[in-house]
């Protein structure tokens, strides 16, 4: 189990592909931003144990069916909300509205995943383990890298997200610079 921070980070780091998908900065750096508060999805769990007893942290809400049944639920609101919002500039060009849906539910599910990745690497130290492909597979899995709440950590996977974001975005700036001027000679 991994801080804020370091799910933010772990969150950007697996969103950072996007760079590579699409052909332009904006709507990838749009799709950065949407999943990105999502990648804390699976602690609403946390939330939830509050009002409900039987809720437990790393319990349902940390396992690929939530994580997906969330994303099927959230992301086309997500989508819906960024084609409001933004739709047709050059921040988010989705040409058809089943196009929008399945931007949403990339951004939300990519980042849940990577959420349930994060504390794999650190449970079980003081939190349950993590049982991710609960109800197909009952046994928790878990890599215990890193003791919870490491700030070195946590801290140095934002940094590493923020860095590889920021460098696939000045990459894909240039590479786009170049092309056009080169398609202009």
């Amino acid at each position: 189990m991994v801080d804020i921070s370091g799910h933010l980070g772990m969150t950007l780091l697996w969103l950072a592909p996007t760079w590579l998908v699409f052909d332009q900065t904006k709507p990838a750096a749009t799709f950065v931003l949407a999943g990105l508060p999502f990648g804390l999805g699976p602690d609403l769990d946390l939330v939830f144990s509050r009002l409900f007893r039987t809720i437990r942290h790393h319990g349902i809400f940390h396992t690929v069916l939530a994580v997906t049944v969330l994303a099927t639920i959230v992301g086309p609101v997500v989508g819906t909300l960024l084609e409001r919002v933004v739709g047709g500039s050059d921040w988010f060009r989705i040409e058809e509205t089943r196009d929008s849906y399945r931007f949403g539910f990339f951004a939300v599910w990519i980042a849940g995943l990577s959420h349930i990745f994060a504390d794999m690497l650190s449970a079980p130290d003081i939190a349950q383990a993590v049982e991710p492909f609960w109800p197909l597979y009952f046994e928790s899995i878990s890599f215990d890298l890193v003791w919870y709440n490491a700030a070195w950590f946590n801290w140095g996977l934002l940094a590493a997200g923020i860095f590889v974001n920021v460098g696939l975005f000045v990459y894909k700036r240039d590479s786009s610079q170049i092309a056009a001027v080169t398609n202009s000679d």
